[in-house]
């Protein structure tokens, strides 16, 4: 049995070409929600933009049922007119903001041909050219892939796969990293930190250190078809381009599953339009968040369970010298938020195996945080926090 390894985004957040990115954004905050309904009291992130990356990879080499079920599923193809160089300019978009950087690489075991079409798709949309390795020296090729993680992530994930992770089978890794390093707007001023106490999911209180900032912010308040009251509130990073969206229940005893039905794109572009500018003191714990997530159930429960089957797999458009489908599909993001701004990086893997006083807004309770990319609507992380932790 043969594989392809595919490895896809490190980072520190009728199809129509107009709404790709709508697209995308709105795949990935399902694939989020699903991810969080198995972990209601967890801290969790995630990087949605590495997640449809790394798919979006996979599917310019899927063919016949299997592209049909990632097209249903994800709302577009890759493989349509036009498309890959949406890709490459919501890629290009990105890398260009002020603390956001972008790489994409492809490693081929050398005894692997890939078909034309397939890499004429990943220079296309994702600029990523093939460079091979040899994967019968599996720990060796785990080095040079985890160097490439390491420099493309600032060194914050620095061992990204453990020992063990390539095997004969391993044939194919596709890399897309992303770091980010954005300051505040306005920085939160040290000197207005304060321990307070935290109200976690599970019912605990835990002392943690809240920052503090009075100014005007965009704002909003609403409500879901269930009843349950939030806050929406954007804190901007310098530059204006990029923000961080904290939400959160009014009620300090809804859960924030309650809220999970309401990440979805249109639902984003609402709350852009109606959030106003208003003056508020924010109280925000400082936090940090190491989470490793194996999707490959999550994306099973969302109706893609065939990418993972031996035998109804097919991905003859990356190769047609052996059939390959997904094993397993892993994501490691790494974030810390404090006075200064946020930085964080993510690593997105999936496995391919061979067929065979104002007023106040105190964020003293659980929360979603996105951080969101304004010109493309890209969330490039978010997650939840459930009782912060520090670095």
């Amino acid at each position: 049995m043969q594989s392809l390894f595919v490895l896809l985004t490190l980072a520190l957040c009728g199809t129509g070409l107009c709404n790709l990115h709508e697209l995308q954004t709105d795949f990935g905050l399902r694939v989020f929600s699903e991810a969080a309904r198995s972990s209601p009291d967890q801290n969790l992130a995630l990087s949605p933009y590495g997640i449809t990356s790394v798919l979006g990879m996979a599917q310019l080499g899927a063919y016949g049922n299997t592209l049909n079920t990632l097209t249903a599923h994800m709302g577009y193809s890759l493989q349509e007119r036009g498309i890959p160089r949406q890709q490459r300019m919501l890629q290009r978009d990105l890398a260009s903001e002020e603390g956001v950087e972008l790489a994409s690489g492809v490693m081929v075991d050398r005894k692997l041909f890939l078909e034309k079409s397939f890499r004429r798709g990943l220079a296309k949309g994702f600029q990523a050219m093939p460079h091979q390795l040899d994967f019968s020296q599996p720990e060796v090729a785990l080095k040079i892939i985890n160097a490439w993680v390491s420099d493309h992530t600032a060194g914050m994930i620095p061992q990204f796969l453990p020992s063990g992770a390539f095997g004969d089978q391993t044939r194919l890794v596709l890399l897309n990293a992303m770091h980010f390093h954005g300051l505040w707007k306005a920085p939160f001023d040290p000197k207005m930190t304060q321990h307070m106490l935290f109200h976690g999911a599970n019912g605990s209180t835990v002392s943690v250190p809240m920052m503090r900032s009075t100014q005007k912010f965009n704002y909003g308040d609403f409500v879901t078809p269930d009843g349950v009251d939030y806050d929406v509130i954007e804190v901007p990073y310098e530059g204006d381009s990029l923000s961080m969206l904290l939400v959160s229940p009014f009620e300090r005893d809804a859960p924030l599953s309650a809220l999970l039905g309401e990440l979805r794109s249109h639902r984003l572009q609402e709350w852009k339009q109606e959030m106003r500018k208003v003056n508020r003191q924010l109280a925000l714990p400082r936090f940090a968040i190491d989470a490793e997530l194996d999707l490959k159930s999550t994306l099973s429960r969302m109706g893609l369970g065939d990418i993972f089957s031996q035998t109804k797999a097919d991905f003859s458009r990356i190769t047609t010298e052996e059939p390959l489908c997904v094993s397993k599909v892993l994501q490691r993001v790494k974030l810390e938020v404090n006075e200064e701004g946020t930085k964080g990086s993510s690593a997105t893997a999936a496995i391919i195996f061979s067929r065979m006083a104002v007023e106040e807004i105190t964020l003293d309770r659980p929360f979603l945080f996105l951080i969101k990319h304004k010109h493309t609507g890209a969330v490039l992380f978010m997650g939840q926090v459930n009782q912060p932790q520090e670095h």
